[in-house]
């Protein structure tokens, strides 16, 4: 069964480095002319240990908010945590999330071909254990964060990174929400638990490479643990929607990929939607 729920746009999370900027915006007594500044996004190079080996992750953050804010995990496609995912985790920095984009395979390691990128993810989904204790100890860095709300945190995940963090729901992980843009339903969890937080499955309608009898299995394992879900369908978007380097990669490589405009933003959309949600208003100070 498929739950689709909808977010009215009036609800969209305004940016969330510039909360004061919103609240003076809605104010009854602003001033006519109201001079405001945006958000100064400001990466770094983390790394950290896992399974006894070195991963390199990015923070993102907005170094002019103030305050104790939401932390989110961003895992990456199966190419690995490549530009893409960085443009992705600087994106919702400006927004004032503090970002972390992990790197699942280690090292930092990166793919060029489709058949490394097929060999790198199908590595780490087979050995689930050593995945999840990857993703586990990103969580604790991120939470350790000085500027890191520990209690509202939430994970995402493209293509591969999709499977991951719909996986780490099924683990009962504590995370507000996970939200998976063109990932794969395979479930590898032996005993899934259930999840306190929101799901959230955006899934491009052609996409050749998400078969739909996944898509159902996956949602009838999260209606059995009575886990909230939602899938989205986009009509006409193939796999890797959001990525506007797909149609490239899809003509050289020949693979069944494709940008889809419309879904792209109609995606981000939801999530911040569905951040907004969760999250509800933000803490002001630690």
């Amino acid at each position: 069964m498929r739950t689709l729920h909808t977010w009215c746009a009036g609800t969209m999370l305004f940016a969330q480095s510039v909360f004061s900027a919103g609240y003076a915006l809605a104010a009854e007594n602003a001033p006519v002319i109201n001079r405001l500044e945006g958000p100064q996004v400001v990466t770094e190079t983390v790394t950290y240990r896992a399974n006894g080996e070195e991963h390199v992750g990015l923070i993102a953050r907005d170094a002019k908010a103030k305050g104790r804010r939401p932390g989110i995990l961003l895992v990456h496609e199966w190419w690995g945590l490549n530009s893409y995912s960085r443009k992705r985790a600087e994106q919702l920095a400006g927004l004032g999330y503090v970002v972390m984009a992990v790197d699942m395979y280690g090292n930092g390691k990166t793919a060029q071909h489709p058949e490394d990128a097929k060999a790198f993810s199908s590595a780490v989904m087979q050995d689930w254990p050593k995945a999840e204790s990857s993703f586990n100890s990103a969580l604790a860095v991120l939470r350790s964060r000085s500027e890191v709300d520990g209690d509202r945190m939430a994970a995402i995940g493209y293509c591969f990174g999709g499977a991951i963090v719909l996986n780490m729901a099924l683990t009962g992980a504590p995370l507000k929400a996970v939200v998976s843009f063109h990932g794969s339903p395979a479930v590898v969890v032996k005993e899934p638990k259930p999840f306190a937080g929101r799901v959230v499955i955006q899934n491009g309608e052609a996409d050749s490479m998400v078969p739909q009898e996944g898509l159902d299995s996956l949602l009838a394992t999260f209606q059995s643990l009575n886990t909230r879900t939602t899938l989205i369908q986009y009509p006409g978007a193939k796999h890797a929607f959001t990525n506007s380097e797909s149609d490239a990669k899809a003509a050289k490589f020949d693979l069944p990929l494709g940008y889809n405009a419309a879904a792209d933003a109609a995606s981000w959309q939801v999530m911040l939607n569905l951040f907004n949600e969760v999250f509800k208003s933000p803490k002001s100070s630690r």
